[in-house]
């Protein structure tokens, strides 16, 4: 006997563990879609993996113009996550909520990722996406675009056969995405709208000594900071171009990373000291004039510790934002140390419980923020 949509949804709930009553599946069977349409957008992000994969008939109505109308992404209850990748968690990423403020059990659907589901080929994250590396070709590299969420995924081919990833910049759009790739002395920008690559030459060599840094995006442009003499340098996504920003760093900075809240304001962090040693670590904005304005400064316990984290080695501390969070991150640590905007607070995120006790460096945070209607 053929089931529909409405059947399988009470099976679901009726084996699930926090539901042992069963529904008489005839009141299922006349549930009305509006109503059926408002339980699904109620779901949790767990259940929402799983129910999903029931039937046709649910990725029809979640993709139907009535749901997008009425449960934009923005609406749905789904959690926002910061998630860790590390070579000894294997097949599986620890993934931190940071509505609840607690590590969750759940975990992403590997399948989804073909066959790059080691740690290490995770490479960027940008507004519920995700950008993976796929060199299993013996001819050519690729790059995937998942979004795991809708179950969606993208193979791009890249126009050289090797690049350096420590330089790949996923931005996502309300209409589409850019990936951003430094390759030997050019920029490459991928363009989701126009499925192509454009290359553009001339940009600044000093920038492919900083490793392991992503651009913040910002009115368009990427924003990086280069290594001594330190500055800042902006990439403009549409025409190539790469400038200097008048603004003046801060004095006596030993180290400075950048963060967007993608909204209009941009962030400086950076070390403050004397001969390559932090002894204080504080947080700018961009004025209006564009001139660094101080917001904060870390406590000096705080930073301590921080500073013992890294051992000074500061080429492993990178940064990014995270709805209302500067997240500071240490590639030999595995906690985050971030700031929170709206109450001007700093906080340590704590370690994962699902990391071995010893475990080696490599710990790579990215933002994850499901969203079902990210195009690939």
């Amino acid at each position: 006997m053929k089931t529909t949509s409405t059947d399988n949804l009470s099976i679901f709930f009726a084996n699930s563990p926090s539901n042992p009553s069963a529904m008489d599946p005839r009141i299922w069977s006349r549930l009305p879609v509006e109503l059926l349409e408002h339980i699904l957008s109620l779901l949790p992000l767990k259940t929402f993996w799983n129910l999903r994969s029931t039937c046709k008939r649910f990725r029809y109505l979640v993709f139907s113009p009535s749901f997008i109308s009425k449960y934009s992404s923005s609406s749905l209850p789904f959690s926002s996550f910061l998630l860790l990748a590390h070579p000894q968690c294997h097949r599986y990423f620890p993934l931190y909520d940071s509505n609840l403020g607690t590590w969750r059990s759940t975990s992403l659907p590997l399948s989804d990722l073909h066959h790059c589901w080691a740690p290490s080929a995770l490479l960027s994250s940008s507004g519920g996406l995700f950008c993976l590396s796929d060199f299993t070709s013996s001819s050519s590299s690729f790059l995937i675009v998942c979004n795991l969420l809708a179950k969606s995924s993208r193979k791009i081919e890249f126009p050289t056969y090797s690049f350096r990833v420590d330089h790949l910049t996923l931005v996502s759009t309300a209409i589409g995405y850019k990936i951003f790739v430094l390759c030997s002395e050019s920029a490459y920008v991928y363009d989701s709208i126009l499925l192509s690559w454009r290359r553009f030459d001339g940009f600044d060599p000093i920038l492919s000594e900083n490793d392991h840094q992503e651009g913040a995006f910002h009115y368009g442009g990427l924003y990086f900071t280069t290594p001594e003499p330190f500055s800042v340098v902006r990439f403009d996504l549409e025409s190539g171009k790469w400038e200097r920003p008048n603004a003046v760093l801060p004095s006596q900075v030993t180290f400075v990373r950048l963060a967007s809240d993608g909204e209009g304001k941009l962030y400086l962090v950076g070390g403050v000291g004397n001969n390559g040693i932090s002894r204080s670590m504080k947080l700018w904005e961009m004025g209006e004039s564009e001139n660094w304005v101080e917001v904060a400064s870390l406590p000096e316990m705080m930073c301590r510790k921080f500073m013992s984290v890294c051992y000074h080695n500061y080429e492993h501390v990178y940064c990014f934002w995270h709805l209302g969070m500067i997240c500071i991150c240490c590639y030999t640590w595995p906690e985050i140390l971030y700031y929170k905007v709206s109450r001007k607070t700093w906080h340590w995120l704590p370690r994962s419980p699902a990391l071995p006790e010893k475990c080696s460096c490599a710990f790579r945070w990215f933002s994850f923020v499901p969203n079902l209607y990210s195009p690939v």
